[in-house]
């Protein structure tokens, strides 16, 4: 009995020798926990203030909401809708959507050409309009679809090479044959016979050649380097506009008069 009295004893005068460490010890925990909140007050202030960004998106009525959605999928939907149906058609219907394209071309090509050239007091030659959008619908739209998909195959890629390859059959070949076509049709159509139609072409054939090498290579390399094939015949419709007011305009020349034997 007096042994556990006497470890009592011993264990609280230790107590009291430790005890001003410990309450020291306490304390210096006690100044860390409210360094720590002090700490972390400015960081809780930085957070976003979600309640005010809430507020602010509910000022945005279902109506206004509404009405710019619909406002911006009606405008996206009218270009994409158009430019979507055309080339919907072009790889649907290839051959009749080329074929009216460039007969529509070549009708604002030739209306163009006679406001240019007439005096005020002339009308329009109508027939002569309708000539040049036949000839575009009949004849150069079609060709103009196995042309480029004839190029593409023989040379299918779009390096600088096989672009300046198109473009030198384009200029020998192609170029030459269509541009003697289009003489010969609109004068036959003119009624012109077989010497008068000859003697057009020793007129008008080489100078009109001359200014396709001077105005095509350009529209060439643009067409056939960066243009998908599918497309590359309205592309070429598009640079033929300002051609074909020339070569209207050519073409409308008065026949030569030929001697009969």
């Amino acid at each position: 009995m007096s042994g556990v009295l006497r470890r009592s004893s011993t264990l609280l005068r230790t107590l009291q020798k430790q005890g001003p460490s410990f309450s020291n010890h306490q304390v210096s925990h006690s100044h860390h926990f409210p360094g720590s909140q002090a700490q972390s007050r400015p960081y809780f202030g930085k957070l976003p203030n979600f309640p005010r960004r809430i507020r602010e998106c509910n000022d945005l009525t279902p109506t206004t909401a509404m009405f710019s959605s619909s406002s911006s999928a009606g405008a996206a939907s009218s270009k994409v809708g158009l430019v979507g149906w055309y080339l919907g058609m072009v790889k649907s219907r290839p051959i009749i959507t080329k074929s009216v394209t460039c007969a529509l071309i070549y009708t604002a090509a030739d209306l163009s050409s006679q406001t240019i050239a007439r005096a005020q007091s002339d009308s329009y030659d109508l027939q002569r309009t309708l000539r040049m959008a036949g000839y575009g619908m009949v004849i150069l739209g079609p060709s103009l679809h196995f042309w480029f998909n004839l190029v593409s195959q023989l040379f299918p890629k779009r390096d600088l090479i096989s672009t300046l390859k198109k473009m030198v059959m384009g200029q020998a070949i192609y170029g030459p044959i269509m541009t003697v076509v289009f003489f010969c049709v609109n004068a036959h159509l003119q009624g012109e016979n077989g010497a008068e139609i000859v003697a057009r072409l020793k007129r008008d054939l080489v100078p009109t050649l001359i200014s396709g090498v001077m105005y095509w290579p350009a529209c060439d390399f643009i067409t056939f380097k960066f243009i998908p094939v599918h497309l590359q015949p309205l592309m070429s419709n598009s640079f033929s506009y300002l051609w074909t007011i020339y070569l209207t305009y050519m073409a409308s020349l008065e026949k030569v008069e030929t001697s009969s034997c």
